[in-house]
C-alpha cells in the first residue's frame, strides 16, 4: 500500500505545514542526503496564472524542510526546462520562484543551456530500454535525457489541475520536460503511455523520487492554461507518483482508474493508482472530499479543440505530420497568438480577480516583500497594483515571446546552425 500525505494548510503556518507533510510521506527514507538533489519546478505559464505553476510558498517550504532536515544546501538545486512556447527565464521570474532560489542561494540550473549535457536514454538503460513500450517507437533513434539526472535525487513541484491532453496533471506529467527535449510535441498522440514510460525511466536513474503537490491554488476547465482557479488550502506529498495523481484527480471528483496514464502505470506496477489501496495521512478527511470539478473537456478553448482534432481527430492525417518537419514553428505561433496575444490580454484578470483577493493572492503578489517566520507568514502585507503582467503588458511582453520561440525552436535552430 502507497502513502499519500495530505494537509490544510494557511499563509500563517504554510512553511511548518510542508515540513510535516514531507515528513508524514516519509521523504528523508527516499532522498540521499548525499548526492544532488533536483526541485524540478513547474511552469506551466510563464504569465502568473493560479494554479499553473509551481507556487513560492511550494517551492520554499521544501527548500526549508530540506535544509532544517539536514541537508547540504550546496546539493540542492532548482530545476527547470523549456518547453518551445514557454518562456522558463521570464516564467520563473513572474511567477517569483526566481526570489526564492536566489533568497536561499540556491544553483538554479536551466537544463537546456548549452553547459548542461544530454545523453542518449538507450545508452543509459541498456538492455532495460526493452521495457519502454512507446517511446522506442516514437523516437527509434533514441532521444536524450539531462545526464545530470543520472543518480540524483528529483522532487517533482506540480500543482492541482486538469490537463486537455491528461485529463489531469501532477507528478507523472512534472516529468515530461525535464526528459523529453524540445521534440516531446511528437508524443502528444500517444501522451498517455509516454508518461508512463517516463516513470519507469525516473525510477531507473535518480536515486530518489518524491513529489510535493500544492493545492493552495487548484485549476478546473482546459488546463494548464485556460482553467478556472480556485482556493483550496490544500498541500499534498508522496514518493508514489501514481498514487499522489490518483489522490489529487479523487479530489477533482474524477476517478482516477479512468484516467489512462494512471490505470496503465497501476496495471504496470509503477505505482498504485486505485485509491482504495492508498494509505492518507495527515488530514485524512481532506483527501476525502470530493470538489466535483467539471474537467477538462466540457468548456474546451478554440486551441483545445483545434489540438484534439490534431492529434486524435479528423486533422490528424492531413496536419500532424507537419509537426515533425521545418513547418512545425506554425504550431508555435499559433499558440503563443491564441494564448499569450488573446486569452491571458483578454480574460486572465477577470477570471482570476476573486482568487487574487484571497489571503494566498494576496500573499503571491506581495511575496517579496512579506517577511515570514520559521511556521509561515504571521502578518500579510499587501499592495494596491498587481505585481505580475496582465492585460495590454502582457500583449505587449508576448511580442518578445513570440519571437525567442521562432528563434530557438529546435527546427530553426538547426537551420540557423547550418
Amino acid at each position: 500500500m502507497s502513502k499519500v500525505a495530505i494537509l490544510k494548510t494557511t499563509p500563517e503556518t504554510v512553511f511548518a505545514d510542508y515540513h510535516r507533510l514531507m515528513n508524514l510521506a516519509d521523504y528523508q527514507s527516499m532522498m540521499d542526503k548525499s548526492v544532488d538533489t533536483a526541485l524540478k519546478v513547474n511552469i506551466s505559464w510563464h504569465f502568473f496564472f493560479p494554479g499553473a505553476s509551481t507556487t513560492p510558498w511550494q517551492l520554499e517550504g521544501v527548500i526549508k524542510s530540506l535544509l532544517s532536515d539536514g541537508y547540504d544546501k550546496n546539493l540542492i538545486h532548482a530545476c527547470h526546462n523549456r518547453t518551445v512556447v514557454i518562456d522558463s527565464k521570464f516564467g520563473e521570474k513572474e511567477n517569483k520562484q526566481k526570489f526564492v532560489v536566489d533568497k536561499y542561494g540556491l544553483r538554479n540550473i536551466h537544463l537546456y543551456e548549452d553547459n548542461q549535457e544530454w545523453v542518449n536514454v538507450y545508452d543509459v538503460l541498456g538492455s532495460t530500454a526493452k521495457d519502454l513500450t512507446i517511446l522506442p517507437k516514437v523516437y527509434p533513434q533514441g532521444f536524450q535525457i539531462p545526464k545530470r539526472f543520472i543518480g540524483e535525487n528529483i522532487i517533482h513541484l506540480p500543482t492541482v489541475k486538469t490537463h486537455v491532453f491528461t485529463t489531469t496533471t501532477g507528478a507523472m506529467k512534472n516529468a515530461f520536460g525535464g526528459l523529453l527535449n524540445e521534440r516531446r510535441h511528437w508524443t502528444h498522440s500517444v501522451i498517455h503511455e509516454t508518461l508512463v514510460d517516463l516513470l519507469l525511466i525516473q525510477q531507473k536513474i535518480h536515486k530518489g523520487i518524491f513529489a510535493v503537490m500544492d493545492g493552495t491554488f487548484v485549476g478546473d476547465g482546459p488546463g494548464p492554461r485556460c482553467m478556472m482557479p480556485y482556493v483550496k488550502d490544500v498541500i499534498l506529498a508522496s514518493s508514489d507518483q501514481v498514487a499522489i495523481d490518483a489522490t489529487s484527480a479523487k479530489l477533482m471528483g474524477i476517478d482516477p482508474m479512468s484516467i489512462k496514464f494512471i490505470r496503465l502505470a497501476h496495471e504496470r506496477g509503477l505505482g498504485v493508482g486505485n485509491p482504495s489501496e492508498i494509505e492518507l495521512v495527515g488530514d485524512v478527511e481532506v483527501g476525502n472530499q470530493n470538489w466535483h470539478f467539471v474537467g477538462p473537456f466540457q468548456k474546451m478553448t478554440f486551441a483545445s479543440r483545434m489540438q484534439h482534432l490534431i492529434y486524435w481527430g479528423p486533422l490528424k492525417k492531413p496536419v500532424e505530420w507537419s509537426l515533425r518537419t521545418i513547418l512545425a514553428p506554425w504550431s508555435y505561433i499559433a499558440s503563443i497568438i491564441y494564448h499569450d496575444m488573446y486569452w491571458y490580454p483578454s480574460k486572465a484578470k477577470t477570471m482570476m480577480q476573486e482568487v487574487i483577493k484571497s489571503s494566498w493572492g494576496k500573499l503571491f503578489n506581495n511575496y517579496e516583500n512579506n517577511i515570514s517566520n520559521e511556521s509561515g507568514f504571521s502578518e500579510i502585507k499587501t499592495v494596491d497594483k498587481l505585481t505580475f503582467k496582465t492585460g495590454l503588458s502582457a500583449f505587449v511582453k508576448a511580442f518578445s515571446i513570440l519571437y525567442t520561440a521562432v528563434i530557438n525552436s529546435p527546427e530553426v535552430s538547426k537551420l540557423r546552425k547550418k
